[in-house]
């Protein structure tokens, strides 16, 4: 049987592109912020687990951004590869940009900041009144009042450590707006 070195060659180089595609699709922004933001994978979680992923897919953002990437699009690409549709992958990509200003504001995405919140820890304030403080993550809707949206991603807010232990278990005029969104989404 004779061999055919191209077309083996060929074969060969098609394999190659093919993986790395795969491989790059998986590790592309959107795709890792997918896995964290994916209501099937939270839903296994426990009480708060949550909340780290809220800081890695912040530094995600930011590190996407620094690379030319547009946060807002990065945000609506990973909403659609993680399942979520209409009113619910609106609130959940608003919440991912928001959070992502918050943490820039605070002084939290230099160096060590990205690198902590890469690993799903609180990266320390460096600006503002609260400097100092770690930055912890908030439900908007508080845990107490709905337990069932602890580890909906368009109900948490990143904010300095001090003001989430001042903020009280109400429900103000942006927590009751957020509920009727959220509710008008199917949750």
């Amino acid at each position: 049987m004779r061999r055919h070195p191209r077309a083996a060659l060929l074969i060969f180089i098609v394999f190659v592109v093919v993986v790395g595609l795969e491989c790059y699709y998986a590790t592309s922004p959107p795709h890792r912020i997918a896995s964290l933001i994916n209501p099937a994978k939270l839903a296994t979680l426990g009480e708060r687990a949550a909340n780290p992923r809220v800081q890695k897919y912040v530094a995600i953002l930011e590190e996407a951004q620094r690379s030319g990437k547009d946060p807002a699009v990065v945000a609506s690409e990973a909403v659609a590869i993680a399942g979520l549709r209409g009113e619910l992958a609106i609130l959940t990509s608003e919440a991912m940009l928001r959070n992502r200003v918050i943490a820039e504001r605070l002084g939290c995405l230099n160096v060590a900041g990205i690198e902590e919140m890469r690993q799903g820890r609180a990266p320390t304030v460096t600006k503002g009144p609260y400097r100092g403080d770690p930055l912890s993550v908030d439900h908007i809707i508080p845990l107490s009042v709905m337990p069932e949206f602890d580890k909906v991603i368009a109900n948490l807010e990143l904010m300095p450590l001090r003001v989430n232990m001042k903020k009280r278990a109400g429900m103000g005029e942006r927590q009751q707006d957020l509920l009727k969104k959220l509710r008008a989404a199917g949750l």
